[in-house]
């Protein structure tokens, strides 16, 4: 089906194209300055460290679904190999081949488009089978330091996981909001929690895809009213899925980062972290994020850190 007025609506009111020049290529990475970083800075005080990546494994959480998004194969190249002769130093060397959306990610700009066109209406067909993206690659997004904050919505509506036909709206948001004590301000890095994970943790990854809990279509509209820099959550999909609309497949990823070029992340592990937010008493962390500089790459993996 083709996308509906409502959806075309939507996106002239999240459009950023143009906002930070017609040669931009980051979206609203923009707003994370040099101010926004040196505040982000002063939420480490005790060091507390919390990881917030899956396991880089075979038995990840891609199913198949994807064609070509493969778990991560992991093979010996070389072990224990002395390379430079009979009683030298040895070594050993790995080798993986996985699908940089796999795990633990970002999806860069370029991951989707729609109407021929992608974020800064740049077109799709810039996107090729050997340079990959040659506009808004993840190798564009240099370096992702920011405020986090964990908007735990599983938390706020007092349960431990949302079920798998829950819609995030910006209402939900809020609630998890008022529980962080705090409020989503311009640069920070928003991630949401649903328990979704939960499910793939405990060995289902098939249930951990389908039906998930994720973003409603209303949610680009908070974060762009916010002026968030991107946003992560805890789910295989990002959105809800199945959709809301049956048959509009994605629509949040198209308002995200084609119009907005807002980054997105999926399937980071927010259950040790939403413990400890409850423990310290606050949702605000310095957060980094950093991509692997895949040159041309429509998205990366990523082992975010959370820091207090």
């Amino acid at each position: 089906m083709s996308l509906p007025d409502a959806f075309h609506e939507i996106a002239k009111r999240v459009n950023n194209w143009g906002r930070w020049g017609a040669a931009d290529e980051i979206g609203t990475l923009n707003l994370i300055t040099d101010e926004v970083v040196r505040e982000a800075a002063a939420c480490v005080r005790s060091g507390r460290r919390i990881p917030l990546a899956l396991p880089l494994q075979q038995d990840g959480v891609q199913t198949g679904m994807i064609p070509g998004r493969v778990n991560p194969l992991h093979t010996m190249v070389q072990i224990n190999q002395e390379l430079f002769g009979p009683g030298t130093v040895a070594c050993s060397d790995d080798a993986v081949t996985m699908g940089l959306q796999a795990a633990t990610h970002w999806d860069a700009l370029t991951h989707v488009s729609y109407s021929g066109r992608i974020y800064n209406g740049r077109p799709a067909d810039t996107i090729t089978p050997h340079g990959g993206a040659e506009f808004s690659g993840i190798d564009k997004a240099r370096h992702i330091v920011s405020r986090g904050v964990l908007l735990d919505v599983a938390r706020a509506r007092g349960v431990p996981r949302l079920d798998g036909g829950h819609a995030v709206t910006p209402e939900d948001l809020e609630a998890a909001e008022e529980l962080a004590g705090t409020r989503v301000r311009a640069g920070d890095i928003v991630l949401v929690r649903t328990g979704q994970v939960q499910v793939y943790l405990a060995g289902d990854k098939h249930a951990y895809g389908y039906p998930s809990p994720g973003l409603s279509i209303r949610t680009p509209e908070w974060f762009h009213a916010r002026d968030v820099a991107a946003v992560a959550n805890d789910t295989l999909t990002f959105e809800i899925f199945p959709p809301e609309t049956e048959d509009l497949w994605l629509p949040v990823h198209a308002l995200d980062l084609v119009e907005m070029g807002m980054l997105q992340g999926q399937n980071w592990n927010l259950e040790e972290l939403s413990t400890a937010c409850g423990e310290v008493g606050r949702h605000t962390f310095l957060l980094s994020a950093m991509p692997e500089p895949f040159v041309g790459g429509t998205g990366t993996p990523v082992a975010p850190v959370a820091l207090f």
